[in-house]
């Protein structure tokens, strides 16, 4: 998928939308709040804004939406329900955060090695079933899902090379709790409990060897390059998917040309966010390159498919947990097998 023609395709079509609304201009009918994860100073919340804006624009005034950064309005754990209530209108963020209430959270918001790129996730939620099951899963509490994004798959912090999985085998890393680090304990790794916020010291002090925190951009600016010289990039394990949604009631509510507009307008916030981010990450890894002291590392899609195996084998033990996840685990392996992601 070429996310430039189909962002380009997409905004087209939402100017026609736009434009025939616009012969009958009406005053503004919508007001609504969304709360996003992201802090107000994280590089993606100007981006979630920018989507916000142009929606009023093709809407031609009628939904006016305000973007508000984590724990505004409700714990970042707690929008799902908020959504739900009518709270909030509307969230922006990590699915993962409510797998406490069904574990299908967690294997549609984060499914641990999936995806070696957005464009496989955005294709499988589109053209794959994840939409629709997605929506299974968020309506009955009262939210509609209109689309997903992702700030890209996550790089990878080590002190150590590690050119492929069986490098992975004693290796302290910080990863969060749940999937992730099951996931990460099948391949050998030892993942330890650790806030984000602890990272950089603890590998400056060699409490750790490695870490799953974010994106090579965000990774290089905060210095954690100075200990973790053996960076992988593109990542092979983590994207979390960006999950975007609306009050159910709200949205059945609204008029056709509204419904379109929402929808299709996140297939352009997705391109925007990956877009953006993609340049700063280029961006981090050159001046990496640059440095003689570190060594960016790529793994080869045979050991990017040999951890997607190994993961396969944890998602099949969260597909047990919940009816929902055993949908999400039956509907992402048949989507990877058929492309020829994941060995049958």
């Amino acid at each position: 998928m070429n996310m430039t023609n189909v962002g380009s395709a997409v905004l087209a079509g939402l100017i026609a939308v736009s434009s025939l609304a616009g012969e009958k201009a009406q005053a503004q009918e919508y007001q609504w709040t969304f709360q996003t994860s992201a802090q107000a100073g994280d590089n993606f919340f100007p981006i979630e804004e920018a989507w916000a804006d142009r929606v009023k624009e093709l809407s031609d005034g009628r939904i006016e939406i305000t973007v508000v950064p984590v724990g505004t309005v409700v714990a970042h754990n707690e929008t799902l329900d908020a959504v739900g209530a009518g709270i909030l209108q509307g969230h922006i963020t990590d699915p993962s955060y409510f797998s406490g209430k069904d574990p299908a959270f967690a294997m549609l918001g984060n499914l641990v090695g999936a995806w070696s790129a957005p464009e496989q996730m955005f294709d499988y939620m589109e053209n794959g079933g994840g939409k629709a099951l997605f929506n299974e899963l968020v309506n009955p509490y009262g939210l509609q899902f209109l689309g997903a994004s992702a700030t890209g798959v996550e790089a990878f912090l080590s002190t150590k090379p590690l050119y492929g999985v069986d490098d992975l085998k004693g290796i302290k890393m910080r990863a969060p709790e749940g999937m992730v680090q099951e996931v990460f304990a099948a391949a050998g790794a030892s993942p330890v409990n650790l806030p984000g916020s602890e990272v950089y010291t603890a590998l400056e002090k060699g409490v750790i060897d490695a870490a799953d925190y974010t994106v090579f951009s965000t990774n290089h600016a905060q210095g954690m390059h100075e200990f973790a010289k053996y960076p992988l990039y593109p990542g092979f394990h983590s994207m979390p998917v960006i999950d975007v949604s609306l009050n159910k009631a709200i949205y059945d509510g609204l008029p056709e040309d509204l419904k379109t507009i929402l929808n299709e307008s996140v297939s352009v916030f997705a391109e925007d966010m990956i877009t953006q981010l993609d340049e700063q990450n280029e961006a981090a890894v050159a001046e990496a390159q640059a440095d003689p002291e570190i060594t960016v590392i790529d793994w080869s899609d045979e050991e990017r498919a040999k951890f997607r195996g190994i993961a396969k084998s944890q998602w099949a033990k969260w597909a047990d947990r919940s009816e929902m996840a055993g949908k999400a685990y039956e509907s992402v392996t048949a989507y990877l097998t058929d492309k020829g992601l994941l060995a049958e």
